[in-house]
């Protein structure tokens, strides 16, 4: 499989659908609108008022922007925020221990639905209820979470949820392009994060085939990682990290030290390539939440979660910067950068040929 494959296309559809809107719309914006405010409210007014409970291990830009896709999503279907839908937001601030006291809060409110938006979070509150319907989100490996069996089911008839088991097939590829050179992939990681440790697994059993090593270093809080990232000085030529909650909320330490050890990091979303990487390929942070978001609506639409079949999202996106690459020491390819979403102009030649 390569990159090029694995691109995600539904962009274009978006701009597409929106140049026919603003052609339809043409001179009657202002009575449009008008139009559109009170068909929503009248929506709105139809629904019963309903509470969501929604948890995250911590704060960090790619989670939050998932968790604004859950909120946007079921407010175009008409549950609004403060009308007719109340959301209890909390977040762990990185505490498997307070992770589970919001756990217990969250059953003792008995919200219509609960969304726990990371594995730790998702493991906390499976462990709490039995009854109270369970959404997850940005889990990557939710059969080593136990949150799912073999075959794919939810190990408990109130949960359901969505995962990014992104393929690692495309990882490597991009990893080696970047670095035709490449010998051993320094992996700095959260060993008490279930998704990390599973990850770290599946890359010691596909490397040997491609000739590559993996050097993994642990870092059991985000004051770690800074130290973890420098201690691959000498010993890997490129850093790969994905979905690790620990890295994600102290990015910008291990950017720092990538860049004072002229070594790329390559991740798997937009924000980590905004916020120093040289690339990603992932899926989209928003779209996922939204994604999340109709599966929470189903719930309160009055469907049993039990009919509410677990999925998983793995359309990717390739996320590059040039900026950040020439500060990590390599030169990105022209092919890598005509087909990718180039984050310093937020464009590509490739969407701009659409």
């Amino acid at each position: 499989m390569t990159i090029a494959s694995t691109l995600r296309l539904s962009l274009y559809g978006v701009t597409i659908s929106a140049l026919s809107i603003f052609s339809a719309i043409g001179c009657s914006n202002s009575s449009t609108e008008t139009t559109v405010a009170a068909d929503q409210s009248s929506t709105t007014a139809d629904k019963p008022i309903k509470t969501i409970a929604i948890t995250q291990i911590v704060e960090h830009p790619s989670l939050d922007d998932m968790r604004r896709g859950i909120i946007d999503e079921l407010a175009d279907n008409g549950y609004v925020e403060g009308k007719n839908l109340k959301v209890n937001f909390q977040s762990a601030q990185g505490n498997t221990a307070t992770a589970g006291q919001i756990a217990k809060q969250f059953v003792g409110d008995n919200p219509d639905a609960i969304v726990a938006i990371s594995t730790p979070s998702a493991q906390s509150i499976v462990s709490a209820t039995t009854t109270i319907p369970i959404v997850y989100t940005a889990v990557s490996d939710p059969l080593g979470a136990k949150l799912i069996t073999a075959d794919g089911k939810p190990f408990q008839d109130n949960l359901t949820g969505l995962s990014s088991q992104l393929p690692l097939e495309p990882q490597l590829d991009l990893l080696q392009q970047l670095k035709p050179d490449l010998k051993t992939i320094g992996y700095v990681y959260s060993p008490g994060e279930a998704n990390s440790v599973s990850l770290r697994d599946d890359l010691k059993a596909a490397l040997p085939a491609r000739g590559l090593k993996l050097l993994d270093i642990p870092a059991n809080r985000p004051t770690d990682i800074g130290m973890a990232t420098r201690s691959l000085q000498g010993r890997a030529e490129i850093i790969y990290t994905s979905f690790d909650n620990n890295v994600a909320s102290a990015f910008e330490a291990m950017t720092q030290a990538a860049n004072e050890l002229r070594m790329p990091i390559v991740a798997s979303d937009e924000f980590s390539v905004q916020r120093g990487a040289t690339a990603a390929l992932g899926v989209n942070d928003y779209d996922f939440g939204r994604v999340t978001g109709k599966m929470v609506y189903r719930i309160l639409n009055g469907e049993a979660i039990n009919t509410i079949k677990p999925q998983v999202m793995n359309d990717l996106t390739l996320y590059v910067s040039p900026k950040h690459a020439k500060a990590q020491g390599v030169s990105l390819p022209a092919d890598m950068l005509k087909k990718a979403i180039n984050v310093d102009t937020k464009s590509s030649t490739e969407t701009a040929a659409k």
